[in-house]
């Protein structure tokens, strides 16, 4: 295969047009078009719809990109680096969080990152779903408790557990009794916490009283006083230092694990390498404590 017609396939399926691939690279409009005629003849394969007006990625197209593309742009960010002599990392960085892990740390990482990278441009974007990283064009993603997924490798930086938590205007529920709980959407539909006990696991019924969609707001309100929640300590560490919440359980569950991936297909890159370092950085030990100091400061 041609190396050149791929590269020349990949910048006008880049920028959505013979034209616009020209005009945005300087490449001449006729060398490209000649280009791509080239690769389809010899892959017997059409990879673009040409209309009057617009030009269309087909199915194999498409697919073509997306595998090729990537990779490309890898190789020609390493000639970058290695004929600049200075070996930092350079280009683009597209990480996906989780919300609650966005909301409490990703600002901070990611101005600290920048000010240490400033040829690295970081994009973040906040994701709760399993993200197609090779199709969405995501470097990094960051998750929590991740399905096992053989197209992609990472390591766990930091662990969490979940407490029951209340304020201390709330007393704690005798045995029989249901607790005023505030819930996550996604939790609405159960009626009891297990949790650790002395005397082996057990339970604590509730019932809801309030549905939120943010671990945060859950955490507010139960600082108000409406009632007990499930909620990681890295969150609720510093208020129950400062009473005000009060720790009933530590919840009969494993601890909570996030995790770092990318696409295993693709070479570990400079800018990757780099944002993996700094989080190794920023949480060496991997621990609730961790994560509630660096959210403090």
């Amino acid at each position: 295969m041609d190396i050149l017609a791929l590269t020349d396939f990949n910048l006008v399926a880049r920028h959505g047009g013979f034209g616009k691939a020209s005009r945005a690279t300087g490449r001449p409009k006729a060398t490209l078009s000649r280009r791509v005629a080239e690769l389809e003849s010899s892959l017997g394969l059409r990879l673009f719809e040409r209309g009057a007006r617009a030009l269309k990625l087909t199915q194999e197209g498409k697919a073509l990109h997306e595998r090729t593309g990537p990779l490309l742009k890898e190789v020609e960010e390493t000639v970058a680096v290695v004929a600049s002599g200075d070996g930092r990392p350079r280009g683009h960085l597209r990480i996906t969080a989780p919300l609650l892990f966005a909301q409490l740390a990703m600002g901070k990482l990611a101005a600290g990152f920048t000010l240490r990278y400033p040829d690295v441009s970081l994009e973040v974007t906040t994701e709760d779903r399993a993200v197609d990283m090779v199709e969405e064009g995501y470097d990094l993603a960051i998750r929590v408790s991740p399905r096992s997924d053989e197209s992609l490798v990472g390591r766990v930086f930091m662990r969490d557990r979940l407490v029951i938590v209340a304020s201390p205007q709330v007393a704690r529920p005798r045995d029989g009794e249901v607790a005023p709980a505030v819930v996550r959407g996604s939790d609405s539909g159960h009626s009891s916490w297990n949790i650790k006990s002395d005397a082996g696991p057990t339970t604590i019924a509730f019932s809801p009283v309030l549905s939120l969609s943010s671990l945060i707001m859950v955490r507010d309100a139960v600082i108000s006083g409406v009632g007990a929640a499930r909620l990681p300590v890295s969150l609720v560490s510093h208020d129950l230092t400062a009473g005000r919440l009060v720790h009933w359980a530590d919840v009969d569950a494993p601890d909570t694990a996030l995790w770092t991936l990318y696409p295993s297909r693709r070479l570990l890159n400079a800018r990757v390498s780099a944002f993996l370092d700094y989080l190794r950085e920023a949480f060496p030990k991997g621990t609730p404590d961790e994560l509630a100091a660096f959210i403090r400061t």
